[in-house]
């Protein structure tokens, strides 16, 4: 009998990408044809299955939700999940959770074996990786196949498919606006790179901010921190890159940053360069997490309502299964009819705490 084989070891034993594996097999035009041709070979040969979203949907209901997000230790995506769980149990789902761990590979595996008869539908959140590559292939397969996918806080816009974001922008103009108002004038920002999709709507609001209130864009006071590095395990390099952006630029009297881990390294190293906080330079994060409630002094912050968003991404993809299970029942469903998808958008609001006046 011969072995099965995944999508993994196919990729291995032909020296190819994850990727190139995926799109052969789904006879994607942007893989040669004697690279397909070569690919499909070896996985009949092996007796390789691909996920069976496209058998039966009736038959295949298993009332189970696959999560799939970057990185486990994170407030937020804990307060996601815990969301997600709330509703899903309410509604007679279970759940299940896959890590990218912010790899693209990662998170192809993961979607191919939750889908693999395992799970009716995702709830995620792309890996950075993903988001830099720009290859979304996997997301619009699955979809292709008949399994609906809820996107949340990280999204693509080039994905058709239900959403459920925080208002970025709207949240980075409300802190910028709050240390205004607490007569701080020169302003820096602490970010990531702009292919982080909400690290860049909070610095488009932080730009829109000052120059809504009159005070001017000055691109000295931006430090971007590179995001292939893991920052939560090279803590030190983060703080180094902050020093030398404050001592760089004397006179920083306010500090805006896209993240708590950020927002409470900046303030760590402020005080150890003679900063008081917040009588020398207020500080303000972005997510309110356990780092926030206990930093000294404790950090104000833009709340996300993780919890939320995961309800509200929860009860958009049951709704969407139970609307597709109708469908299948009534014998009318018409996969050329394209589904009007939800794009749900959480309010933020600031939490005062003692790193602002």
């Amino acid at each position: 009998m011969k072995r099965k084989i995944t999508l993994k070891q196919i990729a291995r034993e032909l020296d190819v990408s994850i990727s190139t594996v995926s799109k052969a097999l789904s006879n994607s035009p942007e893989i040669s044809q004697d690279t397909t041709q070569k690919i499909q070979a070896f996985a009949k040969l092996y007796n390789y299955r691909p996920n069976n979203i496209a058998l039966s949907l009736k038959n295949r209901k298993t009332k189970t939700i696959g999560i799939l997000i970057p990185e486990i230790v994170h407030h937020f995506f804990s307060t996601v999940i815990r969301g997600i769980e709330l509703i899903a149990n309410r509604r007679g789902y279970n759940v299940i959770v896959g890590l990218s761990n912010e790899s693209f590979t990662k998170e192809v595996i993961n979607m191919e074996l939750l889908a693999n008869g395992s799970i009716d539908g995702f709830i995620l959140s792309i890996s950075k990786e993903t988001l830099l590559k720009k290859d979304f292939h996997h997301f619009n397969e699955t979809m292709s196949q008949g399994m609906p996918i809820v996107m949340f806080d990280r999204v693509a816009d080039e994905v058709d498919c239900d959403k459920v974001i925080v208002d970025d922008f709207n949240g980075a103009v409300k802190a910028v606006e709050k240390l205004i108002s607490k007569q701080s004038e020169n302003i820096a920002l602490i970010s990531t790179m702009d292919y982080i999709s909400v690290g860049k709507l909070r610095t488009e609001g932080y730009m829109y901010a000052l120059q809504k209130n009159g005070l001017p864009v000055n691109p000295d006071l931006v430090l971007k921190i590179d995001d292939g590095l893991d920052v939560e395990n090279h803590l030190e390099i983060l703080e180094q890159e902050i020093e030398q952006f404050l001592k760089s630029n004397i006179g920083i009297d306010g500090i805006f940053a896209v993240n708590e881990l950020y927002a409470v390294s900046a303030m760590k190293v402020a005080k150890k360069l003679g900063y008081r906080i917040p009588d020398d330079v207020q500080v303000i994060g972005f997510t309110d997490g356990v780092l926030s409630k206990h930093a000294s002094p404790s950090l104000t912050t833009v709340s996300q309502h993780g919890q939320r968003m995961g309800e509200q991404a929860a009860n958009l993809l049951i709704d969407r299964l139970e609307a597709q299970e109708a469908e299948i029942d009534q014998y009318i469903i018409n996969n050329d009819r394209k589904p009007d998808y939800i794009k749900m958008v959480i309010e933020t609001e600031i939490i005062e705490r003692e790193s602002t006046k």
